[in-house]
């Protein structure tokens, strides 16, 4: 076989693959997580055995789904924030742009919750894009000091809870982040309790996603 050849046949599963996570993305905010993976395929232009070839099981396709929305809707808030002179305003932009992704991807959530995908080592770079802005957001006094990184997670899950109260597309979200914003402020802050350890989600109970 060619180099050549073997570089068109990667390209072209490189192809599918994308195809396929993009169809796994609309076809579970259409008919939500439990959707048949035949229908997946069927979006995707592929063949059930191509689908099983890249993904044996489901959780890697949720897994490449959550990564390829991340990559398309989170990392360039990130790399915008993380050069922006004001690490408020590029906090605030980040977690914009995270729940803008997870109200419309809230199936692909479900699904990631569903299959068992979601682990504390998926949000990693999320989380530490969080921590860093927010050090930077108490080293300019513009962050209130007592904030430790769990409370970046667990700010992401409240704030992520809150779409179950309201009716899918909604924006009401909106309200709460800018309630948070305003709990992040040192201005008036209060003393807060002791930060607890964080559970695995993958703990009886999990998440609210």
């Amino acid at each position: 076989m060619t180099t050549g050849t073997s570089r068109r046949l990667r390209a072209d599963a490189a192809r599918n693959s994308g195809r396929i996570v993009r169809a796994a993305r609309e076809v579970w905010t259409e008919q939500g997580p439990d959707a048949p993976l035949e229908d997946i395929a069927r979006r995707a232009g592929v063949g059930i055995a191509t689908l099983y070839r890249h993904f044996p099981d489901k959780a890697g396709l949720v897994r490449a789904a959550l990564d390829q929305s991340f990559a398309e809707d989170i990392a360039p808030a990130i790399e915008q924030a993380l050069g922006d002179d004001d690490p408020r305003r590029g906090l605030a932009g980040v977690l914009e742009a995270a729940m803008s992704t997870v109200a419309r991807e809230h199936n692909t959530l479900a699904a990631a919750r569903n299959s068992g995908a979601i682990t504390a080592e998926a949000g990693g770079p999320f989380v530490e894009s969080l921590t860093l802005l927010a050090r930077r957001g108490q080293q300019a006094g513009l962050i209130r000091a007592d904030l430790v990184p769990d409370d970046l997670l667990r700010i992401m899950v409240m704030l992520m809870g809150v779409l179950w109260t309201m009716d899918p597309g909604s924006d009401g979200w909106r309200r709460y982040l800018e309630l948070i914003l305003d709990a992040l402020s040192p201005d008036a802050a209060s003393p807060l309790a002791a930060a607890v350890p964080l559970k695995s989600p993958r703990t009886r109970g999990g998440w609210p996603v």
